[in-house]
């Protein structure tokens, strides 16, 4: 007897995942793809509140293909998660968590781009519910881009279709050692390497819950797991790309959401002790990555937190998180007839703290509000509307 290929392996890492678990299996069962082309493996990870009762239950009725595996907690998701992707026979990989759901037409729009671009990595546009979702990455349809060019560095779950050969070939599994930020070490290790990445922005494939118990599979950790986290991501973006505009562009997304939340007003209420012990994990990777291309990219508050913490200056910093916490507008300083703008922010030319200027150049986006600001014509718009001039009356004779 020859067994078809499924198209899709849908892997579910579940741990306590009663009653959500319900909803997804459910969302599984309602794909419009055909259940001959889907099949299920499904790890339970040593859950004691009837998840792997409740998955046998769901292989023995279920019409495609389940698996069920059963095993003691392993602490995290990544180990589920590569138990699953060993036994994935599919041409394509579905991470889906055992506490979110998917949209009934989720997989077959899925497969359908990547077959139709021959794309490595689907990216199905996610809805919150109960909490936040990534959203600057849906305004269209993306048939085929890449991590460069695209803003989908900013969603890093693994919730996303692999192509499996992808996967298989490069040996690519979770980073079982990281208590948090598996997910985003794996899926930017697949963009890195992709043949073609697609975005699909006008359908809602992947609702992500909220647990009202205010437990997730994603376990958080302290912070120096998220100092591992950060550390690992830029390691990783290091190891793929030479130094240059590019890997610059990708360090943004670890320096903005691992590494800064960690000087954000929580430092604040922490111990000396703490701080010091965060500059200390902060340094190396500041060091590293820090520079003025990747601080360019940063919103004034953003640049100027990190600057000073690649110096250093908790005493400083002390100062401009109290500023932020306040939720104080900074002063616009503006010079050379309004071409110059600079956000005063605590320290904004203090002799004695010593910050350069650049730190409070704030971005495009921020001066689109400040009242007076004329930013500098490029040169070639300007040169065109010369040569409009000069050669209007010429073709007009």
């Amino acid at each position: 007897m020859t067994v078809t290929q499924p198209d899709v392996s849908v892997v579910i890492g579940a741990y306590e995942a009663m009653p959500y678990l319900v909803k997804c299996l459910e969302s599984v069962e309602a794909q419009t793809l055909d259940p001959s082309r889907l099949e299920v493996i499904a790890v339970d990870d040593g859950s004691t509140d009837g998840t792997g009762e409740y998955l046998e239950e769901f292989a023995e009725r279920a019409a495609m293909a389940v698996t069920v595996l059963r095993q003691p907690n392993s602490g995290g998701p990544s180990g589920p998660r590569n138990v699953g992707l060993g036994k994935a026979r599919g041409r394509y990989v579905f991470f889906l968590d055992a506490d979110d759901h998917l949209g009934e037409e989720a997989l077959e729009r899925m497969v359908a781009m990547a077959d139709e671009n021959g794309t490595d990595v689907v990216l199905g546009k996610v809805v919150g519910v109960n909490r936040g979702a990534p959203q600057s990455m849906w305004g269209k349809n993306l048939p085929r881009t890449d991590v460069f060019s695209s803003k989908i560095k900013f969603t890093l779950s693994a919730q996303k279709l692999f192509r499996r050969d992808l996967l298989t070939r490069h040996g690519m599994i979770f980073d079982e050692s990281l208590v948090t930020g598996e997910d985003a070490l794996f899926t930017m290790e697949a963009y890195l390497r992709a043949d073609g990445v697609s975005v699909l922005a006008d359908y809602e494939c992947y609702y992500l819950v909220g647990r009202e118990d205010g437990k997730h599979a994603t376990k958080s950790g302290n912070y120096t797991h998220r100092f591992d986290s950060a550390r690992a991501l830029m390691h990783l973006i290091a190891d793929h790309l030479p130094a240059g505009p590019r890997r610059d562009g990708l360090m943004v997304r670890p320096f903005i959401v691992t590494l800064l939340p960690q000087f954000g007003p929580g430092f604040l209420k922490q111990s000396e002790k703490i701080r010091r012990h965060k500059l200390e994990l902060a340094k190396p990777l500041m060091d590293a990555y820090w520079n003025e291309v990747v601080a360019g990219r940063l919103k004034v508050h953003e640049r100027l937190r990190l600057h000073l913490v690649a110096q250093g200056r908790a005493d400083l910093l002390v100062d401009v998180l109290e500023f932020v916490k306040a939720k104080k507008a900074p002063v616009v300083h503006l010079e050379a007839r309004g071409r110059k703008a600079y956000l005063g922010y605590p320290h904004f030319r203090d002799p004695a703290a010593g910050i350069p200027d650049s730190c409070y150049i704030p971005t495009t986006q921020e001066t689109v509000t400040i009242e007076g600001f004329r930013p500098r014509t490029p040169p070639l718009p300007r040169l065109r509307r010369v040569a409009r001039r000069v050669l209007g009356p010429l073709r007009a004779a």
